[in-house]
């Protein structure tokens, strides 16, 4: 029987959010959740190959976090689940999604797919397969930034990194080798765990001796803070706060978002192990639907101007589709290139 976890409590209106940000966020998370569906459904139409991990139910975290920054000059790390936290990071939507249909026009040139989202100019610093493969990525580009800032005196070194895992790497040694370093160097990084409840198949409450992973945070005298991961106006006070501190010198920050994915683990997942009783908990806190609450009530945005934005994103996102799929396959004269660092 998994344990229940009891989300901390939050009042998002009493968050100070203007109506310009509430839209942007908004379209971001919109965004998010309308591609993640035509990359499902494009799946089963055999338009992608290969594993694909999609976000659904997770958008608060990564537009609560992103949209925190200064995208394109902040950095972006992400895991194999990492489509949206691209587009969170400015990637065009079709570069992603010509990406996922493996063509040249991708943001990494078709030689990534789903799991290997990168670019350059948005400072996106990928997507990674492995668990826990991107959290050390994420601490070296936290610490070139503090160096040039301090010993090149760099005076536009002053970028901050955000580092997405999830609950499952938390238990990898890289996470705690990188808390360590960042913290005893003070890097400008924010660690941001997606606790979605399940590693794959396994239940997170099963898989370490202490489930409460922002706690972890004390051993390495690192701020760390719990967050209702469902809630993007909480998200983002948070992020807020951790991205100030950064800024200033003062150190890393562990952000744990108590999240759920909608979807199974991957679309090759038929979700069998989770309890329809907990999906159904976790569909009832659905973050989209709770940030239309939040604007409407807030007088922010009426109902109309909300489905006017979700026709307009749901019309690039297909305009999104017809470009990968009109894009050329990457020329294999070329299969040997990008292996070395090249300007493109």
């Amino acid at each position: 029987m998994v344990t229940e976890r009891t989300l901390p409590t939050s009042n998002p209106d009493s968050a100070e959010i203007s109506r310009e940000d509430g839209l942007r966020i908004y379209k971001d998370m919109v965004l998010g959740r309308l591609f993640e569906d035509k990359c499902a459904e494009m799946y089963y139409r055999g338009k992608m190959f290969g594993f694909v991990h999609l976000y659904n139910g997770q958008e608060a975290v990564s537009s609560g976090v992103i949209q925190a920054m200064n995208p394109g000059d902040d950095y972006v790390c992400s895991t194999y689940r990492d489509h949206v936290h691209a587009l969170s990071a400015g990637v065009p939507a079709r570069e992603v999604m010509a990406e996922l249909f493996g063509k040249a026009t991708g943001c990494s040139k078709g030689r990534g797919g789903s799991m290997h989202m990168f670019s350059k100019e948005h400072k996106l610093l990928g997507g990674y397969a492995f668990v826990a493969e991107g959290i050390p990525v994420a601490m070296g580009a936290a610490f070139q930034v503090r160096y040039r800032k301090e010993v090149m005196k760099d005076p536009n070194a002053n970028q901050v990194v955000a580092c997405f895992f999830g609950d499952g790497a938390s238990n990898n040694g890289q996470f705690f080798e990188t808390l360590n370093m960042a913290s005893l160097w003070k890097l400008p990084i924010i660690f941001v765990v997606e606790n979605n409840k399940w590693a794959i198949g396994m239940a997170h409450e099963r898989a370490t001796s202490q489930p409460e992973i922002y706690k972890k945070a004390s051993v390495f005298n690192m701020a760390g803070v719990e967050v209702d991961g469902m809630d993007v106006v909480a998200v983002r006070a948070v992020a807020q706060e951790a991205v100030k501190r950064a800024r200033a010198g003062e150190g890393p920050t562990l952000i744990e978002a108590l999240t759920y994915r909608f979807r199974g683990h991957s679309l090759a997942d038929p979700d069998e192990l989770r309890s329809k009783e907990e999906k159904e908990v976790w569909f009832a806190r659905d973050p989209i639907n709770r940030f239309e609450t939040f604007l409407t009530s807030n007088h922010l945005a009426n109902s109309e101007e909300l489905q006017d934005i979700q026709s307009q994103i749901q019309q690039t996102i297909d305009e999104s589709v017809e470009f990968a799929e009109s894009s050329p396959e990457p020329d294999p004269s070329e299969l040997r290139r990008f292996i070395f660092a090249e300007d493109v």
